[in-house]
């Protein structure tokens, strides 16, 4: 008996409201460097003991005047979502949230439409950002450098910022001796300049992410198999394998099979809604629980989402639950004489068929709960 329900099923264009990009940042003089150095660091420790505060159990309110004394209202706000990320995050590797550490300075602002995009990070150019100082409510002024392709996109976010017509997050790191501004762009507005096609084939494509592979099965209108495809990235999980080497392979490999769906006649792609997983199932093996700690599904699942709606597919988000271990699973295994990852990824494929029949039929709405996907930011 199948657990598929329509609430299982999410249309991914519903759920990812904005895109990254990056730039670096450069002080106009040492003053403004060494005051945005200071107010990383207040940053930072605000949201090392708003992390405290929140496992202890402190009400939000009383966290939110406490964060508002050390930082003004928006940083304050900011701060206190960033915590609440980490604390959830923590709690669902099984960790005392007590014992987190912040270790790197950093500034986070969200945006704010009625306030020119952004109230305390605000764009002003494609190469100028200003950055308030809360203390005296002075501004820190920085150029900006954004590579070539991304400034048309950047000047016309600037226009409707100005038309208070959008907002626009903003997260300042420091890395490797260099300052990097991440901006989260409207996707609506990223898609405008960064669309490559219109994928209109009627073929089903779903993919089953793990943290070293990633699985394809691709099915027509009856759920018959048409092709599989998998993309192996074993060393990923090696002991010592860099970590953004590792983000690089993954995405990679995850590119290079969606541009394969897009030449091979796929109009929907489907994924596993991964963030729905509440917490991590580790295992008696050494090398099984290191492959889930080092498998970063949300950033993996907003890469593929973003990456199949710049191709113009129909993208599909669908519960996990009974995806793996479960009698529907285990007999498409027998059946077809599938592995488990290609089963997973086929009977992926098969609840986006069902609900795009279902939809286009209309004998039930597509009415899911959305999960922001966007919203855990780490330090």
């Amino acid at each position: 008996m199948s657990l598929f329900q329509m609430s299982d099923v999410v249309d991914a264009s519903t759920v990812v409201d904005y895109v990254t990009i990056i730039g670096k940042l450069h002080p106009v003089s040492s003053e403004d460097y060494m005051r945005l150095v200071r107010l990383a660091w207040d940053f930072k420790n605000a949201v090392r003991i708003t992390t405290r505060m929140i496992a202890k159990g402190v009400d939000k309110n009383s966290i939110l005047r406490e964060l508002r004394g050390m930082l003004n209202k928006a940083y304050a706000d900011s701060a206190y979502k960033v915590a609440r990320a980490i604390v959830e995050g923590c709690l669902f590797n099984d960790c005392n949230p007590l014992h987190i550490e912040v270790r790197r300075p950093f500034i986070v602002s969200e945006g704010e439409s009625s306030r020119l995009g952004n109230r305390n990070v605000r764009l002003e150019d494609t190469g100028l950002v200003r950055v308030r100082y809360p203390y005296d409510g002075s501004w820190i002024i920085l150029r900006a450098e954004f590579g070539q392709k991304y400034l048309p996109l950047l000047r016309e976010l600037v226009d409707l910022a100005r038309q208070r017509e959008v907002s626009y997050g903003a997260r300042i790191v420091f890395r490797g001796g260099s300052i990097y501004l991440h901006l989260s762009i409207p996707i609506k507005l990223y898609l405008k300049h960064f669309r490559k096609g219109e994928a209109e084939g009627g073929l089903v494509g779903g993919f089953d992410l793990n943290s070293d592979r990633v699985n394809l099965v691709i099915i027509d209108g009856h759920g018959r198999i048409v092709d599989t495809r998998t993309a192996w990235f074993t060393e990923t999980t090696s002991h010592g394998f860099p970590r953004n080497r590792a983000r690089a392979l993954r995405l990679r490999a995850l590119a290079k099979l969606l541009k394969y769906c897009y030449t091979h006649n796929v109009g929907v792609v489907v994924f596993e809604n991964l963030p729905l997983i509440k917490r991590r199932r580790f295992t008696r093996s050494r090398v099984g629980n290191r492959k889930i700690t080092r498998f970063a599904k949300r950033q993996l699942i907003q890469y593929g989402v973003v990456m199949a709606l710049k191709y113009g597919f129909k993208t599909l988000l669908t519960n996990p639950r009974g995806t793996t271990n479960s009698k529907e699973h285990e007999e498409l295994m027998r059946r077809y004489g599938l592995d488990r990852h290609t089963a997973s990824a086929y009977l992926t494929a098969l609840r986006g068929l069902k609900a795009q029949t279902i939809t286009k039929n209309k004998t039930a709405p597509l009415d899911v709960a959305i999960v922001d996907i966007n919203d855990a930011p780490t330090a």
